[in-house]
């Protein structure tokens, strides 16, 4: 994103070009470490990090080699299609496709396009990303305003009822005064029961949903009587706290005093989140190097996600390491404290920043003990041991370079260690073993599955490939053309299907044209196989041809060579039509009807 695909981009140029003068290993690492050698004294920092901006670089084109091999065919099919409508401009839709779903940038396309000779309807392409990037703005906007309100109208609330100061450090309960209501995205004098309402008060303990930590919820008792349940909290603007809650009953105005209470428990339960995040953190830097750094999280009640910088997976033993680390931690009844400094003194004393986020000259730092001290303005426990128990379900990719730890916390973690508890017991019972003998177990009852499997599907194939001999011996005379055309037992695999024809092909003389036609329903979905032997093509049958000649009376298309082609769909009732209509299109194709 950012500043970032741009130096993504840059990179992935640099990867193809490379490629195009001839280089065929990875050689991009060493191209990242004389750009740090030659930037450095300008630049230490670069060198500080030479590990993570080399492991990065390397990975990036690991990642985009593999890209690039399937992106290249897609192009290649791209520019076959344009060529054969004899359109001289690639469609927007062909390069927003390479985009987004292969990770072409758009200048990568039109470099590869002009050495083909080839335009590419930019226009069409920019519609496209302008369409993507509105509607992405449309849903981050309805997940963040709640009611859509636009920024002006937060901007006109800032302005008149000013900012709103949070208390949520030290309370979780307090009176206010309601400063601003919003319906619908406009300033309102009062909102009724049943209204869904964003409110502004002038201070409220409720925290708003930032840095990963979900938005606190709760009640807003007010004086005239009407109580809202919150919903959730955004900061719109810097300084503006907005509450989104239903009006359960009476009618709230502004001006009026009220009483704003956050649900205890599940603050409590996503503040253990946010300290085991911070501590999981510190655990994966000291397993995998500094160079392993946030890339984003999510505290959620009693649970947590964990984004980092990674070139590769985390093996499970560096994950359990982790794991057991923090527990230590929690055993270990660390106090958990925040306190305001200044940006110098919280890097002098080793506090953790997160690259990319804007700090002031002052900031808080939270610190767990000795353990861990990072800057952080969310809310924690106050003694690591509250957090009770840190489970680490896996961890997995979710980008070139960023893998993502997902984690349970407390009772949460407990509930689901007693569950893995019972269904070992369960296993055990079952299959009479030990629980440390259940892999073995296991495993060979997976073996053992997979080789009946495998037998059955030679049985099924054999059993289908029995019906060729007869089908082959009485083909149908189409104007001197044998055609055969044979549905196959429902739930026939495609393979078999396709196996099946062939033989079917092989069996009929050769110098006699053939055309053969296997269809069955897999899966609820017709499929269908046609094969035309070598005589068949030169009488000017194409097996690619009836495909897609048929393949709509099924609902779909297909594709394939002149010697054999495959289609399918969506309409299973339409296969008896699609193979007579078949035949009768291989009459015609003979007799030039």
């Amino acid at each position: 994103e950012g500043r970032g695909y741009v130096l993504r981009r840059m990179l992935r140029r640099a990867i193809r070009t490379l490629r195009l003068l001839g280089a065929t290993d990875p050689v991009l690492v060493e191209l990242v470490a004389a750009s740090i050698d030659a930037m450095a004294p300008q630049y230490p920092e670069l060198d500080r990090d030479r590990e993570r901006i080399e492991a990065i670089g390397s990975a990036e084109e690991e990642a985009f080699l593999s890209t690039l091999r399937v992106g290249t065919v897609m192009f290649d099919t791209a520019v076959t299609e344009t060529r054969a409508t004899g359109r001289s401009t690639l469609s927007g839709e062909q390069a927003f496709t390479l985009h987004d779903t292969y990770g072409f940038p758009i200048d990568l396309t039109l470099e590869m396009a002009a050495e083909q000779g080839l335009h590419v309807d930019e226009e069409g392409f920019s519609r496209l990303m302008a369409e993507q990037r509105a509607r992405a703005k449309a849903d981050a906007a309805a997940r963040k305003a709640g009611q859509g309100g636009d920024t002006s109208a937060y901007r006109g609330v800032l302005d008149t009822a000013g900012r709103s100061t949070f208390t949520g450090y030290d309370e979780v309960a307090g009176e206010a005064q309601v400063r601003a209501l919003l319906v619908a995205g406009t300033l309102a004098p009062a909102a009724a029961e049943g209204d869904t309402v964003e409110v502004v008060l002038d201070r409220t303990p409720f925290y708003a949903e930032s840095g990963g930590q979900l938005a606190d919820q709760g009640r807003i008792r007010v004086a005239s009587g009407a109580e809202l349940e919150v919903l959730d909290v955004q900061s719109p603007l810097p300084g503006l706290i907005v509450h989104r809650a239903r009006v359960l009953h009476g009618e709230v105005a502004v001006g009026t005093p009220a009483f704003a209470a956050v649900d205890v428990e599940r603050r409590r339960a996503i503040s253990r989140a946010h300290t085991a995040t911070h501590l999981v953190h510190t655990a994966v830097r000291r397993a995998l190097g500094e160079s392993a750094s946030q890339a984003g999280s999510e505290n959620a009640p009693g649970r947590f996600r964990f984004d980092f910088h990674a070139p590769h997976a985390v093996s499970p033993s560096a994950l359990s390491d982790v794991e057991a680390e923090v527990n230590e931690i929690l055993i270990r009844d660390y106090e958990v404290r925040a306190f305001l400094t200044s940006l110098e003194d919280a890097r002098r004393i080793g506090a953790i920043a997160l690259f990319g986020e804007k700090y002031g000259d002052e900031v808080r730092v939270v610190e767990v003990g000795d353990y861990a001290r990072e800057l952080c303005g969310g809310t924690h426990a106050t003694r690591s041991a509250q957090l009770g128990l840190v489970k680490l379900l896996g961890e997995a990719s979710i980008g070139s370079g960023v893998r993502r730890v997902e984690a349970l916390v407390a009772t949460d973690a407990y509930r689901y260690l007693a569950r893995e508890h019972t269904l070992v017991a369960q296993l055990t019972e079952q299959l009479k073993a030990r629980p440390e003998e259940l892999p073995d177990r296991v495993a060979g009852i997976v073996s053992r599955l997979r080789e009946a499997e495998r037998e059955i599907e030679r049985l099924r194939a054999q059993q289908v490939l029995r019906a060729a001999g007869a089908l082959a011996a009485a083909p149908t005379d189409v104007f001197g053309v044998g055609v055969v055309t044979h549905e196959a037992p429902r739930d026939t695999t495609a393979d078999d299907v396709r196996r099946l024809a062939l033989d079917i092909r092989g069996r009929i003389p050769p110098d006699r044209p053939a055309v053969v036609a296997v269809a069955a329903v897999t899966n609820g979905r017709p499929v269908l196989v046609v094969a035309v032997n070598d005589t068949g093509r030169t009488w000017g049958l194409s097996a690619a041809d009836l495909v897609r000649a048929v393949a709509p009376t099924l609902g779909g298309g297909g594709g394939g060579k002149d010697g054999v082609a495959q289609g399918g769909g969506s309409r299973a009732e339409a296969l008896g039509e699609a193979l007579r209509q078949l035949e009768h299109l291989v009459g015609r194709r003979v007799t030039g009807g």
